[in-house]
């Protein structure tokens, strides 16, 4: 079946449209939002404006490249995560879209959030059935969250750790900034730490499953006061990230055994991440960089399967 999603999250306007059965994407149309060189992400008010002007932009695209009258459902994101309290207004634009279509095509439509589409979107490649059907843990690894996850059949049931101050993606995103790359900066910091060889081994902060990162944050200004080059800073903070998650996940299997661990979220794209946490965790997954960063694919999977299987 063909499924549609839609995510309006505070970095990216993102539609997907994707065949359930084939695992195949057949469409994927993602615009980021503008933020001012210099800044760390946008002020609300301003992310919604900016899903306004970009939604007029992907939906022409979408409509000049595919036939949306086979679409069978719609999922869209209306809120950051599962959590009772968690709310964000830029979710409330992919919302009304997704009710103006419903209105329109009289199909069905599926509330999500964000952080179960970085799920479902992981799932979806891994096109692995016992994965939806174990317990499995589940990284969430973005901007906004650097969330421990324990799912079960797909859903999500706790959040068994996490940082306690600064989230992985705002230590890389603030790091590229002040090198003086664009926002969201991750795809410039790891460009960057791809070009060093050196190996890393820093002392990270970790107690039982939840992390701090803001010493990562303070560790990296001083490598920059020191005048180290911007391709040992990057590979530093992409090292100190992955010794982190790696430290939080062994200490997850103490107490949970050897459960599968999938890696989902934006920053988990990273090679560097990615090498170092394989090469010490077995029974791990990651995923390819269109399925890691954000992107509405994880979200019409939801739709697709809630169709299916109810």
């Amino acid at each position: 079946m063909l499924a549609l999603g839609i995510d309006t999250s505070n970095y990216a306007t993102s539609i997907s449209v994707i065949d359930y059965e084939k695992k195949q994407v057949v469409l994927n149309e993602k615009h980021f939002l503008t933020v001012k060189q210099g800044e760390c992400g946008l002020r609300q008010q301003d992310a919604v404006f900016g899903h306004i002007k970009n939604l007029i932009e992907v939906l022409e695209l979408v409509h000049s490249k595919f036939d949306l009258s086979d679409v069978q459902a719609v999922g869209v994101s209306v809120k950051p995560t599962n959590e009772e309290n968690s709310y964000m207004p830029c979710f409330l634009v992919g919302k009304v879209i997704s009710q103006a279509i419903k209105v329109v095509k009289n199909i069905p439509v599926i509330e999500t959030t964000h952080q179960d589409g970085h799920l479902n979107s992981a799932l979806f490649y891994l096109n692995n059935e016992e994965l939806y059907n174990k317990k499995i843990i589940v990284f969430h690894v973005s901007g906004g969250t650097t969330d421990m996850i324990l799912v079960e059949k797909g859903k999500i049931k706790d959040t068994v750790g996490s940082s306690l101050d600064l989230f992985a993606g705002q230590a890389v995103d603030r790091l590229g900034v002040k090198l003086g790359f664009s926002f969201p900066a991750g795809v410039y910091v790891s460009k960057m730490a791809a070009a060093c060889d050196e190996k890393f081994s820093p002392k990270v902060s970790v107690k039982g499953l939840n992390c701090n990162l803001s010493g990562l944050e303070n560790q990296c200004d001083k490598l920059i006061q020191q005048g180290y080059n911007n391709e040992y800073i990057c590979k530093y903070c992409l090292s100190f990230i992955a010794k982190t998650l790696l430290k939080m996940a062994q200490n997850a299997r103490e107490l949970y055994g050897d459960l599968p661990i999938v890696f989902a979220g934006g920053v988990m794209s990273s090679d560097i991440i990615r090498e170092i946490i394989l090469k010490k965790l077995n029974n791990s997954y990651f995923v390819e960089a269109l399925f890691s960063q954000d992107n509405a694919i994880g979200v019409a999977a939801v739709a697709a399967r809630k169709v299916i299987y109810g």
